[in-house]
């Protein structure tokens, strides 16, 4: 197998894993964040450049608003608490999804990418609010809007992932084997892992 250059995980099955082990969802989340900070530890270890992680997608905003507001504080938290960290380490983070946030979130987010947007030892991206329906429609809109010809390269410079390589693995977590409407033009050629 060739070197891996790009992982993407669809970290699925926390909020359960807590319930069973904690009995709180909350719980779960927690410790999914620290084996977040485990995976970008063993990515930087392997040498793997770039990094996609599936944090919160469209459809999450149906789950209850206790829930929803207890993982936007978690992020926030990790924001404030560790974005100076993946600066020191060379990490770049890029958000992939809609920004329709908090303001206070919208603004650490956005600090957060323009602070570390030189980095190039490993290259985050962290989806949230992500779909990739949404994402191919507005690609498709640009390009119609454009008047480009429609063709995979044109393509691919509207999708929020331009200028990364698609993943060459996908991991996901939690028992569940689907893709969720996870980067739906960027495994069509990944290995997938349940």
């Amino acid at each position: 197998m060739n070197p891996l250059n790009h992982v993407a995980i669809i970290m699925d099955g926390n909020g359960r894993w807590g319930l069973k082990h904690k009995n709180s969802r909350n719980a779960g989340h927690k410790a999914g964040l620290k084996t977040v900070e485990k995976i970008i530890k063993e990515t930087i270890n392997q040498k793997i450049k770039f990094l996609t992680l599936y944090a919160f997608s469209t459809e999450n905003w149906k789950r209850p608003k206790k829930e929803i507001n207890y993982l936007f504080k978690l992020l926030e938290n990790f924001l404030v608490n560790r974005i100076d960290d993946l600066h020191k380490q060379n990490i770049k983070l890029k958000i992939i999804g809609i920004k329709n946030f908090s303001l206070k979130l919208n603004k650490l987010l956005n600090l957060s990418e323009k602070k570390t947007s030189k980095n190039n030892k490993l290259h985050i991206n962290l989806a949230i609010n992500y779909g990739s329906k949404f994402e191919l429609i507005n690609a498709f809109k640009k390009l119609n809007r454009n008047k480009e010809t429609i063709n995979e390269k044109n393509l691919t410079k509207y999708l929020q992932t331009k200028n990364i390589p698609d993943p060459d693995i996908l991991i996901r977590t939690g028992n569940t084997k689907r893709l969720s409407n996870f980067l739906l033009w960027q495994l069509a050629y990944s290995e997938i892992f349940f």
